[in-house]
């Protein structure tokens, strides 16, 4: 049984990655963004905006202990997700937590490419948007820095480089 949980800012390419590691490990994938839609019927906008953030936290929080507790799964987790409750504490009893650590101007890149997709970001200019990845990563890095393994990743722009990230991972992994 091998559960694997990749956390990390949003732009860290956790889905992409987790997409990767899944297929070639053999294992089933789940995004928990994805999962939180799937299971409520609504987009996790609908749900800030019904619920507000502490609703929605409440709610991931439930979906989270839900499918950690999948067997042979790799989940990919939203980039609050460790911030709230014991998130963290719990996800590193139940898993392997692989932290995908990016610099803030590396995020800053892989974010610019799908601002518009992004709520919180897109009606940030280039200069607003770059302060705002290095004040939420520093509040954020305390909980990230608690998963049990980190992985530096760089602009995955190639196919290549997304694999040399699945290939670190395994690595550290012992897979």
């Amino acid at each position: 049984m091998r559960r694997i949980i990749l956390i990390g800012y949003m732009g860290s390419g956790k889905t992409t990655v987790g997409r990767a590691l899944a297929k070639e490990l053999g294992l089933r994938f789940y995004d928990l963004d994805w999962y939180i839609e799937s299971r409520r019927r609504k987009t996790v906008a609908q749900l800030f905006a019904e619920v507000g953030e502490d609703g929605f936290r409440q709610i991931e929080r439930s979906m989270l202990h839900e499918v950690a507790e999948f067997e042979d799964v790799i989940v990919s987790c939203g980039g609050g997700t460790p911030c709230f409750f014991d998130n963290m504490e719990y996800m590193t009893q139940q898993a392997d937590v692989v932290w995908l650590k990016a610099e803030p101007e590396v995020l800053y890149k892989h974010l610019l490419m799908g601002k518009t997709e992004r709520p919180l970001l897109k009606d940030k200019s280039p200069e607003e948007l770059i302060c705002f990845i290095r004040q939420q990563l520093e509040k954020r890095t305390p909980y990230y820095a608690q998963a049990q393994h980190v992985v530096d990743v760089s602009l995955m722009d190639t196919y290549d480089k997304i694999h040399i990230t699945v290939n670190n991972i395994k690595e550290l992994l012992s897979l």
